[in-house]
């Protein structure tokens, strides 16, 4: 079998999972939280970063601090994993859905176009004119490690005084290269950024996640909310609502060693992506998308765009057919707007997302992937085309 993305992990790790165990430091306390915290601030350029439980325990913490109440609404994308949008539910918020262009996220011309046409801008605040509702946020993701256009996009925040939280789960080590963010890495740029930590992001914990801003008042609110809202730790005395959302002393044992292998892991997705991408230039019918070329993307996930009428096959055979090979492919994402829980939702003008959603196929990409495992995948995807 050949996994389409799993955790590279080291045995360097058990001597940092043996102090938590010989110290007792297993939960919510220990050294290790505050490490790789401050592991990861130094790594993106920040001041200071929270750790919490998963992403999406970041995405609800922030939407939490910045304001997002019941009867909001939200702006978000519909081509994602659906943890980037259920937070905004979890708020008594309402989710308002966005199409993707050809980078896989959100559609900028779209979204000014929505908050132009579709709304009004009233004493700082947008009002949807369909629900006379507040759009309070957007929430856009980085999809597969692809850095958003984040000038394009901030000009639009700015000018209808929109909160931005990104998404960058997918994204930890993507940052731009060129104009007005250059050095600056995705999750950075926005009123707050999150991470995730999951298996088969490109460091693991296991689990766990982490925010970052730049505003440290931001930081602090979402630190107290994390850890049940103690106001005296002491006396157990607690003035709101809060949750149990902190990350472990394993979890961050394991953090820390794996942060410091981060660029090591893109050398080796990069490298892998180059191989792909030369090979399947040559095959008429399949393109394995791009990264945006003024920017350090992480390469994450890789996606291959098939297409019916030159390859032979669709997407779901070939899916099919790889799988049956012992390579593990996936299909994109469901699109948001379209599950089961959101069907209420509007999404605006969707056209892109259903063609890649129909069309796109994400190929082996782990950061341990060898080039010889790389050959094999490519090797299977010659030898359909060449059978038709």
């Amino acid at each position: 079998m050949i996994p389409l993305s799993v955790p590279n992990l080291s045995l360097d790790i058990l001597e940092n999972v043996k102090e938590t165990i010989e110290t007792g430091w297993v939960s919510t306390g220990g050294r290790f939280i505050q490490e790789f915290e401050s592991k990861i601030a130094e790594y993106v350029g920040v001041e200071r970063a929270i750790s919490c439980q998963t992403g999406t325990a970041g995405l609800h913490l922030a939407l939490r601090v910045l304001g997002v109440e019941h009867g909001d609404e939200v702006i978000v994308p519909t081509l994602t994993f659906i943890a980037a949008v259920n937070p905004v539910k979890y708020m008594g918020a309402e989710p308002i859905f966005m199409d993707c262009d050809d980078t896989l996220n959100m559609d900028m011309d779209k979204l000014e176009e929505f908050l132009r046409e579709e709304c009004q801008y009233i004493d700082g605040k947008v009002i949807n004119k369909q629900t006379n509702k507040i759009i309070k946020a957007v929430i856009v993701v980085h999809v597969f490690g692809n850095p958003i256009d984040m000038e394009r996009l901030m000009e639009i925040i700015k000018k209808y005084n929109l909160k931005l939280i990104e998404d960058a789960t997918e994204a930890l080590g993507s940052y731009y290269l060129e104009g007005k963010y250059a050095g600056r890495y995705c999750g950075t740029i926005g009123d707050i950024g999150v991470y995730s930590f999951n298996a088969n992001k490109i460091i693991t914990t296991g689990g766990g996640g982490m925010t970052v801003s730049n505003n440290t008042e931001l930081l602090d609110e979402m630190a107290f909310l994390s850890v049940q809202a103690k106001t005296d730790p002491l006396y157990f005395i607690h003035d709101e609502v809060g949750y149990n959302y902190r990350m472990t002393n394993i979890q961050a044992a394991f953090g820390t060693d794996q942060i410091d292998r981060l660029e090591s892991f893109i050398e080796t997705k990069i490298r892998n992506y180059k191989l792909y991408k030369e090979a399947i230039n040559d095959i008429d019918g399949l393109e394995l998308l791009p990264f945006r070329s003024n920017t350090r993307a992480n390469h994450w996930f890789y996606s291959v765009l098939v297409d019916k009428e030159k390859y032979g096959i669709d997407r779901d055979e070939l899916l099919r057919k790889l799988n049956d090979a012992n390579i593990q492919t996936r299909p994109l994402w469901g699109l948001i707007h379209k599950q089961k829980p959101y069907l209420e939702n509007r999404g605006y003008k969707m056209e892109k997302a259903e063609f890649y959603e129909k069309n796109l196929l994400n190929i082996p990409c782990s950061s341990n992937l060898s080039g010889e495992n790389v050959e094999i995948v490519i090797g299977e995807l010659r030898r359909y085309k060449e059978n038709m």
